[in-house]
């Protein structure tokens, strides 16, 4: 797209939005798309980040500065949930208890990580049974009380385990339900003394399965998704093209995630992930010796993200008006999208090395693999220093570029 941009004379945001996709298109497998939020996740992050208001002071930067300089870009996203194979892993289950005192036990296939899922779980009861979510406590996956669970990733957890709840859940109410219409007044811990007085099973399972694959791959038709989360990012970032170092200023995201069913927990996803497309993006380079020795074996040979490494400014934002019907309560998952949003800073930081090499007249394309290290950085930031070593042979390596 960058090189597409220069031929044609214009800008690669301007030509990446003139390509995005819209509500109706067919995507390269023929899958129309439906409830299509991408052009407004762009709009939305390109006002609230002052795109292009922004892109003025960074030309008038660039312009005074000779060893620091700066870009931004934005990038959009269109990321496939595909929860519909015809695969024993797209099934999940869930078991719930609830205890004469009213208080309720929830158990379900799902991993709990840190991503919230265990919280998320709870929210879904606790609104199906219309009780405070106090009252509901987890346990820990165990196969002895959800058998043959799905695995716990594909940012499809929530999904697949939330329905299952839900349904568990409804099964618990169904059975509840003679005794709220005789005592509509009466409060949960009543009904459920009385369900249990009456020898009414307060125990109940939730099974999910997804919807088959209907895609024909001779034909190429079909749905091969269930559905799409899309958003949008813009990063700014400044390289300082002596040492090859770099800062991301700030980015800005907006993501559709349809109904959130936690917003906090949804944003620190968003923001998480971002952190760690960050590093796939510029950090973490793999590096191996003529012999296929891997020397970046762990953190100890090659940098991470850390806490430096946020942007002084992070803004997320979550799209309004967005639902999905393929999914619990409208939610959409979204643990692995953003990581790709985080493209924008790797083509900021192009755009300030473009910005460095005008600067010695050199306009021309380039290329620049990822991840953008420091090296990579500061040598293709081209000037009277550079020019004093050798370029490189294609498979080369140097152990002194890592300190080894």
């Amino acid at each position: 797209m960058e090189r597409a941009a220069e031929a044609l004379g214009i800008s690669p945001d301007k030509l990446r939005e003139m390509n995005l996709y819209k509500e109706g298109d067919l995507t390269p497998y023929n899958q129309p798309l439906t409830d299509c939020n991408l052009s407004r996740c762009w709009d939305d992050v390109m006002k609230q980040s002052d795109y292009e208001h922004r892109q003025n002071d960074i030309n008038v930067f660039n312009s005074e500065n000779r060893w620091k300089k700066r870009g931004i870009a934005v990038m959009p996203l269109k990321y496939g949930l595909r929860h519909s194979l015809q695969s024993t892993d797209h099934t999940a289950g869930a078991l719930v208890h609830v205890y004469a005192d009213g208080s309720v036990l929830l158990a379900h296939g799902g991993v709990e990580m840190g991503q919230g899922l265990h919280t998320k779980m709870i929210q879904i009861a606790s609104r199906v049974l219309k009780i405070p979510m106090s009252k509901i406590h987890t346990s820990e996956t165990s196969t002895d009380k959800v058998p043959n669970a799905s695995y716990t990733g594909a940012s499809m957890t929530s999904d697949l385990n939330g329905m299952a709840v839900l349904i568990a859940c409804e099964v618990i109410m169904k059975r509840l339900q003679p005794f709220v219409a005789k005592n509509p007044a009466g409060s949960w811990e009543e009904w459920v003394t009385t369900a249990y007085t009456d020898r009414v099973s307060l125990s109940a399972t939730g099974y999910y399965k997804t919807p088959k694959e209907d895609h024909d791959w001779q034909a190429n038709s079909g749905d091969t998704y269930n559905y799409f989360s899309y958003g949008a990012a813009v990063s700014e970032v400044e390289i300082d093209t002596l040492s090859g170092d770099h800062v991301v200023l700030r980015t800005d995201i907006v993501m559709d995630i349809g109904q959130s069913l936690n917003p906090a927990i949804d944003i620190g996803q968003i923001e998480g992930a971002f952190i760690q497309g960050y590093g796939l993006f510029t950090l973490e380079e793999v590096r191996r010796s003529p012999t296929g020795f891997l020397y970046t074996a762990g953190p100890g040979t090659y940098k991470i993200p850390s806490m430096n490494d946020i942007p002084v400014r992070l803004n997320v934002s979550l799209l309004k008006g967005s639902s999905n019907p393929h999914a619990v309560y409208s939610s959409k998952g979204l643990g692995e999208p953003p990581l790709c949003l985080a493209a924008s800073v790797f083509f900021a930081i192009r755009h300030a090395i473009a910005a460095a090499r005008a600067d010695v007249g050199l306009n021309d394309f380039f290329l620049l693999d990822s991840p953008a290290t420091a090296e990579k950085i500061r040598m293709a930031c081209a000037d009277q220093f550079t020019r004093q070593f050798p370029e490189p042979k294609k498979g080369s390596y140097t152990p002194w570029v890592i300190g080894l």
